[in-house]
């Protein structure tokens, strides 16, 4: 841990012991709201729980859990994208940034989900109390990192290409290719934002839910974040134009990375 810590910064600078300490005060408020809701519950009848995380209206303290949970996820998601693997390329701009750091919200996200899995599993077979929410929570929580995922595999240029044509192009042909394929990002994503804004705005405004027993509102808040991120999605993609229309071309094979090898050869020898 301490040699993570002591990696180079990659965009905070002097902003990184900052970021690190609001991540932790506010992942600190978060638990202990969390751990006050959980007491509550086994001493009280009025308890809050999950039902009223969704329904915070005229609740102070569940606005504080959701809050501060918030603002943890989102300066450790800022903090950690300060950080970048050997296999990640480097952020070139704005964007690049961004999108690592909503690839940390998905990292924290998929920890999120095993925790809830893990409770439900223990409540349901230890305790014979199964919850009403575990299952659409998950599903409610890897929607969101389903979305964060495709705007990461864009920036890490890592999503699907095929390259036995494009490696034999000239650089021309090339970047003829490049405008064509982030051209046709942007227009799908016209035609979605434009086929399906007023459809989301209705279902955002009315916060439309799932109809389930804890009925979260996983459509109207999920129809909103397919368009948002889906646009993320496009500038990233123009971004990664910009970025690399003055780069040399690179030759792709199928041998494995080198310094992939060496990563794997650590993580066994660990």
């Amino acid at each position: 841990m301490s040699e993570i810590l002591e990696k180079e910064s990659v965009w905070l600078g002097g902003l990184r012991k900052p970021v690190r300490t609001a991540a932790i005060v506010f992942t600190g408020i978060a638990v202990l709201v969390w751990a006050w809701l959980v007491l509550n519950l086994l001493i009280s009848d009025d308890a809050y729980g999950m039902h009223e995380m969704i329904r915070p209206q005229g609740k102070p303290i569940v606005y504080l859990m959701l809050g501060s949970a918030l603002l943890s996820i989102v300066f450790t998601s800022i903090y950690l994208s300060d950080f970048i693997g050997a296999i990640e390329d480097k952020p070139e701009g704005f964007f690049d940034i961004l999108s690592l750091i909503t690839s940390r919200m998905a990292m924290i996200m998929i920890g999120l989900i095993v925790i809830v899995m893990f409770y439900e599993v223990v409540s349901r077979y230890v305790f014979s109390r199964p919850t009403l929410w575990a299952n659409e929570l998950s599903l409610w929580i890897a929607g969101v990192v389903f979305l964060f995922a495709g705007q990461y595999a864009m920036q890490q240029r890592s999503h699907i290409r095929i390259y036995v044509i494009y490696d034999v192009m000239p650089r021309w042909a090339q970047k003829t290719a490049d405008c064509i394929s982030v051209g046709l990002i942007v227009g799908f994503t016209f035609a979605l934002v434009w086929g399906g804004y007023a459809d989301a705005k209705t279902r955002l405004l009315r916060m439309e839910t799932f109809g389930t027993a804890w009925d979260p509102p996983i459509p109207g808040t999920m129809k909103a974040a397919i368009l948002f991120i889906i646009c993320l999605v496009a500038v990233q993609a123009v971004s990664n134009l910009i970025a690399d229309w003055n780069k040399a071309p690179e030759h792709h094979t199928d041998e494995m990375d080198e310094q992939e090898i060496e990563n794997i050869r650590k993580t066994l020898e660990d």
